[in-house]
């Protein structure tokens, strides 16, 4: 077994706030007793930016930009170099969760081209030829609830032909009047997306509904900006060709990690659409686009 590093942390859900106190304990397990130079825990929470290889080409000089921002970087040292027993030890730590200078902490978010991730980093520092031990784990934070006036906005949609856009051959489209409505393009991010949609009438058969959630993450600078949108799920609300002027419920949960509340900063941008997406029986694709505005409450 040699010598075990983990870091736990007390909350189950290992979600913190701004302001609040991460604490746990590392967890060194060992046959032997160890001799080593030091034990440190630190903190890091950074922000990613990549840029999509069709953007590579055109911003050659963007490369200096896009190096990680960091929101946070704490090191303490946990223990003295010295020695310690065989068995199982546990050390205790405490971390006030605070931004570096005036940065702001923003939420965890995993996604395509922008990452926000927060980290705890063991290291156990060993002499001569034993290897060095690092020990990583990622906890997560949630901003705090925007004050703002949260009224809902409801939209209702009315697809045809004649309403769809970025099409060649409008002439050789099937006929087609779909109806619907989401009850608020502006969501709690711990709450569905709900509405109800209405096939009135088609020409041809109905293949597939689906809803497709979307992230559009920009990253910027003086030198230009790259705008990339990819899709984080896909929901078929409907198979096969349903029964017409029957309201199909539009439900949909926002995934953890995956999304975080709407964002705007000077280097990045994160925001969210929804396509309501109708598939023909002759692969006609219709799609209806919704930006979505998510927040914390």
């Amino acid at each position: 077994m040699g010598t075990n590093l983990d870091i736990k942390i007390k909350r189950a859900n290992k979600v913190y706030h701004e302001g609040e106190i991460l604490s746990g304990v590392v967890v060194i397990m060992s046959k032997d007793a160890i001799h080593h130079n030091g034990i440190s825990l630190t903190m890091e929470g950074a922000v990613n930016l990549q840029l999509s290889a069709k953007s590579v080409g055109m911003f050659e000089a963007f490369y200096n930009s896009v190096k990680p921002i960091q929101i946070v970087n704490n090191t303490v040292e946990m223990v003295k170099p010295g020695k310690l027993p065989t068995g199982k030890i546990e050390i205790p730590f405490e971390f006030p969760l605070h931004s570096k200078g005036n940065k702001v902490l923003y939420e965890t978010y995993h996604g395509v081209f922008v990452n926000i991730q927060y980290t705890l980093r063991c290291d156990m520092r060993r002499p001569l030829l034993a290897k060095d031990l690092t020990k990583t784990c990622e906890f997560i934070v949630h901003s705090l609830p925007q004050n703002e006036n949260r009224t809902p906005s409801p939209v209702d949609f009315t697809v045809t032909p004649e309403t769809l856009q970025n099409v060649k051959e409008r002439a050789a489209l099937p006929k087609f009047l779909i109806r619907g409505h989401l009850n608020s393009t502006s969501c709690i991010i711990t709450q569905p997306l709900t509405g109800e949609l209405l096939v009135e009438s088609a020409e041809v058969a109905v293949k597939s509904i689906e809803l497709q959630l979307i992230r559009v993450e920009t990253c910027g600078c003086a030198e230009g900006y790259a705008r990339d949108a990819t899709e984080i799920q896909n929901i078929q609300i409907a198979e096969g060709d349903v029964c017409r002027g029957l309201p199909i419920p539009i439900y949909m949960v926002f995934p953890r990690l995956f999304t975080c509340p709407t964002l705007q900063t000077t280097n990045f941008k994160i925001e969210f659409e929804v396509n309501v997406v109708v598939v023909l029986q002759d692969d006609h694709l219709i799609t209806e686009n919704f930006p979505l505005k998510l927040s914390r409450a």
